[in-house]
């Protein structure tokens, strides 16, 4: 099932287009990395891809239910994320149980799936031991780890993250990318992540958008099926 496509698509900013003609598919049960230089428009990619920004010319698609017919959930992770007000006043705890709830009211109660889920996404970016602590609290790492594990704990169909890796040492980003594809294999998700660290992540991933340049001083997206395209700089 496709859940996200891009046809013919140009975008810029000002009046410089970085990605033209792009065309790429999402479908239900992938692991996607996205990677390439700095500027290579691979933030503009996922916004587009989630209809945060409006495409100068063409057309997105993001499908409104999942591969069940349910409403599609989405766990957004941008880039960067991490540096978010200190003084955010809230536990890593209520953080990242406010995630769960898309599933009903904010005034609804918590139940036991709803505290069940918040402690294994906690334990699943190994922040379990810190859930009491306050977010000021945090270094830039662990508050990126907190952002992780809220999307997490929503549950999501399709999970789209910008370096989400940002501030983990090599054996912490390896432990990370083997619990994507489990999300992936063992709960059916859909993941699309912008990575610097290919290689790390080549025996994970499904298929790769490669962000390359042109010899006119732009871009082209490469990938093994359904990306096609030029891009240029972002400035």
């Amino acid at each position: 099932m496709q859940l996200v496509s891009l046809s013919n698509v140009t975008f810029g900013y000002g009046d410089v287009p970085c990605l033209q003609d792009a065309s790429l598919e999402v479908r239900a049960g992938e692991f996607i990395a996205v990677t390439g230089p700095n500027g290579a428009a691979k933030t503009t990619i996922l916004k587009l891809a989630l209809k945060l920004l409006r495409p100068w010319q063409g057309e997105v698609s993001l499908s409104k239910y999942n591969a069940n017919g349910q409403k599609l959930v989405i766990g957004y992770v941008p880039q960067q994320i991490s540096a978010f007000n200190g003084g955010f006043p809230s536990t890593v705890m209520e953080f990242v149980r406010s995630g769960r709830y898309r599933h009903g009211s904010w005034l609804r109660r918590l139940n036991a799936a709803d505290r069940e889920a918040t402690e294994q996404a906690l334990r699943q970016v190994g922040m379990w031991e810190l859930r009491k602590r306050r977010i000021g609290e945090l270094s830039g790492g662990q508050k990126q780890r907190i952002i992780l594990a809220r999307a997490f704990a929503m549950e999501p169909d399709l999970l789209v993250l910008d370096e989400p890796t940002t501030g983990m040492d090599a054996e912490a980003r390896y432990e990370f990318y083997r619990l994507l594809k489990d999300q992936v294999r063992r709960l059916g998700r859909t993941v699309m992540m912008v990575t610097h660290h290919p290689i790390e992540v080549e025996d994970e991933w499904d298929r790769m958008i490669i962000l390359e340049r042109i010899e006119e001083g732009g871009w082209k997206c490469c990938t093994t099926t359904s990306c096609s395209g030029h891009f240029a700089p972002a400035g």
